[in-house]
């Protein structure tokens, strides 16, 4: 029979390693798509995700508190994806160069949208989604993320960003806002080419 969440949690403040490993194995794909879509690369993901749990592992007494291990799990993921995505505007803006901004979003859109590889109008209209979602607020980027992409309920999202569920309706309705009136801009200058 597997065990709860709550009771690996018990296990693991009590300094069973197996309770640990067992929970990294429930919750690293998890964090590892909220990293990846994120941040845009697998490596910064794969950091996120090994230190996200190191984190937990340092923090293990005060799991003893926590009511809602995911919510605390993905802000953990959340907060340090938002801690390199300044470490790379940093950079960017020292090194001038946009090659190193945040990119790559093709794949944290493709459960939305069926994208063929093959299919040159869908790889066109995903690269302008990928520059639309780069140019919003940190915050509104991530709210998106969360609710439209990986599917979260905005209770969730605001647990995970902890802030008030109207903010995250708030900051839902401007980034869509923005998404809508930056696409629509960007692909009427392409049709008029």
């Amino acid at each position: 029979m597997e065990q709860t969440v709550p009771e690996l949690i018990q296990r693991f403040v009590n300094g069973d390693q197996q309770a640990f490993a067992e929970l990294v194995r429930r919750y690293q794909k998890k964090l590892y798509s909220v990293a990846y879509r994120m941040l845009g690369n697998h490596l910064d993901a794969d950091e996120v995700v090994q230190e996200s749990f190191v984190r937990v592992y340092r923090r293990r007494r005060e799991l003893r508190n926590v009511t809602n291990f995911t919510s605390f799990l993905i802000r953990i993921a959340t907060n340090y994806s938002i801690d390199l995505l300044r470490k790379r505007k940093s950079h960017a803006e020292v090194t001038d160069d946009p090659g190193s901004l945040p990119g790559d979003v093709q794949l944290f859109l493709s459960g939305r949208v069926p994208t063929p590889s093959d299919h040159h109008a869908n790889r066109v209209i995903m690269e302008e989604i990928k520059r639309a979602l780069e140019e919003l607020p940190t915050k509104q980027r991530i709210t998106t993320i969360l609710h439209d992409i990986e599917g979260y309920s905005k209770s969730e999202v605001a647990a995970i960003m902890e802030c008030p569920e109207a903010t995250v309706r708030s900051n839902l309705h401007i980034a869509r806002t923005k998404l809508r009136k930056i696409l629509k801009k960007r692909l009427a200058n392409k049709e008029q080419k």
